[in-house]
């Protein structure tokens, strides 16, 4: 089926679990390929790398750019947040994705080689922690519960370490590991630093192979994107997390509220500001926070929403959508870097 016949019959994007096994170097020749559609005079190259759960809305992004202005190529590639700062900051790529913020050390390296950029906060996430579907007993842990199981040094073995009411069964962990912006986050925020985490848990790039580990053994926890656990919900037995406020559960309502607490993270793509100086660059970048046209699938938005792409791209593939006002503050900050710099 022609790219043409294929969004004619079923304008919906896939599913972030299929882009992701699709793999990087899938998305880099799917995004080269898209040369139908509208004509414009903008020309070029967009190169993006970063963050492999990113990768998704990235890749959506830049399909619909393409489709309306496809002489423009932009490569979309999934290396990982802290492999992707590493080429991001010399030069070989011109818009990172990333699922937390830059650390000092990667500023550090972007300083070194003159990169300078703009970081904009592009979607939501929620990451979900997840067990068999077996599992009877537990339905929600607390933040410090949490902490209990995860610090480095836990003491906690079973799952009646946690709650004494609990089976006298090994807890079997699974989660990202230390190369993904999900790892950061999640230590950081439960266990208090970026790579604080027991070191006899199974750490894996993939999170469809944390899934499948949770799934296959009765006493395993995990952790990963939301997204996940909706694409897996026959497999997954979703577990609330309390702050302080009660259970509560990772939706796109707590999310794009902000009342899921503390697994709720904002996601970034950061521009390197001396592409600015290309008509084609600017015009992608400013797609992002463009409102959505007609052409547009509507099967994400509420009534009477107005979404920018960014906002679109990020429902259509089991994100969550950035703050209208969120839209707004990126939209003027890339707006007064674009006039600094032309």
């Amino acid at each position: 089926m022609s790219i043409e016949d294929s969004r004619a019959h079923n304008r919906s994007e896939p599913s972030r679990r299929q882009l992701l096994t699709a793999g990087g170097a899938a998305l880099v020749g799917l995004s080269g390929c898209l040369v139908r559609g509208e004509t414009t005079d903008f020309e070029g190259e967009i190169r993006v790398d970063g963050s492999n759960t990113v990768l998704p809305h990235g890749a959506a992004l830049a399909e619909e750019f393409q489709w309306r202005n496809n002489r423009v190529r932009v490569p979309v590639n999934g290396s990982g947040t802290g492999a992707g700062f590493q080429r991001f900051a010399v030069g070989e790529t011109h818009i990172q994705n990333a699922s937390r913020e830059i650390m000092d050390h990667e500023r550090e390296l972007c300083e070194e080689n003159g990169v300078e950029f703009i970081e904009l906060e592009a979607l939501l996430d929620g990451i979900a922690i997840f067990a068999n579907p077996e599992n009877d007993w537990c339905d929600c842990l607390t933040v410090d519960e949490l902490n209990q199981i995860w610090e480095s040094g836990s003491e906690v073995e079973t799952w009646s370490d946690v709650r004494s009411e609990w089976p006298d069964e090994e807890i079997v962990l699974y989660g990202r590991d230390s190369a993904s912006g999900t790892f950061d986050y999640f230590t950081d925020v439960i266990n208090g630093e970026h790579g604080n985490i027991r070191s006899d848990y199974s750490g894996t790039p993939d999170t469809n192979v944390i899934v499948r580990g949770v799934r296959g053994n009765r006493y395993a926890l995990g952790f990963g994107g939301a997204g996940y656990y909706y694409e897996n919900e026959d497999d997954l037995s979703l577990i609330g997390v309390d702050d302080g406020d009660g259970c509560i559960v990772p939706t796109r309502e707590t999310i794009e509220t902000g009342t899921y607490t503390p697994l709720s993270r904002p996601m970034f793509a950061y521009l390197n500001l001396d592409e600015l100086d290309r008509p084609e660059f600017r015009r992608y970048v400013r797609f992002f926070f463009e409102p959505i046209d007609d052409d547009a699938d509507l099967s994400v938005v509420e009534e009477d929403e107005e979404l920018a792409w960014t906002q679109w791209a990020a429902r259509k593939v089991g994100f969550y959508a950035i703050p209208d006002e969120t839209v707004d503050e990126s939209r003027t900050a890339l707006e007064a870097a674009i006039e600094e710099r032309t």
